[in-house]
């Protein structure tokens, strides 16, 4: 680490074939990030399984570690990246996925300055094959989101979120407590967005912070992800995760 730097910023990304050539947009929308003085961020690029077709595209940079392992889908990938311990917080940056100038800092800045804060997210545009981008209809208004606030839209709105699992940065002592992604084949951000929200008040931040990629290939429009029945499945264990937790009443404790 460089004499100057004294903290870290860690921005995890799971990866697997098909996306690992949207790598080096995410990476140059992580060298657009200025940071304030003191921080500098460490990607960290966790394939989701073993194969040949991820490494060419990671960049040859300081800042960033490569690793492999066992294919167990992008929240197996993403706690696994969890074993690198220079940073206190997690950024997610999804393969396919490019920050917005700023997005760092606004996190940083946010849960910095409000310890009683475990998480923070952003506003979200799609971003479109042909460049455009759409925005998001739900947005709440710029603020904190109190315990329990994100389960109740949650299930009161077709199991939608009213801000964007893709957008967390997260304290990473509070994400390592609630044991990182849920074990899902799907909706394991979703999953652990609830549970943060169950323990621990949230921000939102009506600045964009990410562009979200839609395109052919994304696991999100694949027919496996939308089948009724696993659905069911699966939004049942995320609120009854949630649920349990604000059962215990269980606080995050505040950064020191």
């Amino acid at each position: 680490m460089n004499a100057a730097v004294s903290r870290r910023i860690v921005v995890v990304t799971a990866v697997h074939g098909p996306h690992a050539r949207f790598l080096p947009e995410a990476y140059a929308s992580l060298c657009a990030q200025r940071l304030p003085e003191g921080w500098e961020w460490h990607w960290v690029v966790q394939e989701d399984g073993e194969s040949e077709s991820v490494r060419p595209y990671v960049p040859v940079d300081a800042r960033v570690t490569f690793r492999q392992g066992r294919a167990g889908g992008p929240g197996v990938a993403r706690t696994m990246a969890l074993a690198h311990r220079d940073g206190a917080y997690v950024k997610v940056l999804d393969a396919d996925d490019r920050l917005t100038p700023g997005a760092l800092a606004r996190d940083l800045a946010v849960l910095e300055r409000d310890p009683d804060l475990g998480w923070a997210t952003s506003r979200v545009l799609d971003l479109m094959p042909d460049g455009s981008t759409v925005g998001f209809p739900g947005d709440p208004d710029q603020g904190p989101i109190e315990r329990g606030a994100v389960l109740a839209h949650w299930k009161a709105n077709g199991f939608l979120a009213q801000v964007h699992p893709a957008s967390l940065c997260v304290r990473r002592e509070l994400l390592l407590a609630l044991g990182g992604w849920m074990a899902l084949p799907a909706s394991e951000d979703t999953g652990l967005l609830l549970a943060l929200n169950a323990v621990s008040r949230g921000w939102f931040s009506r600045e964009v912070g990410l562009l979200y990629r839609k395109w052919d290939g994304q696991v999100t429009g694949q027919a496996a992800h939308t089948d009724r029945a696993e659905r069911e499945v699966r939004m049942a264990v995320v609120e009854a995760r949630a649920r349990a937790l604000s059962r215990l009443r269980w606080g995050a404790p505040t950064a020191p």
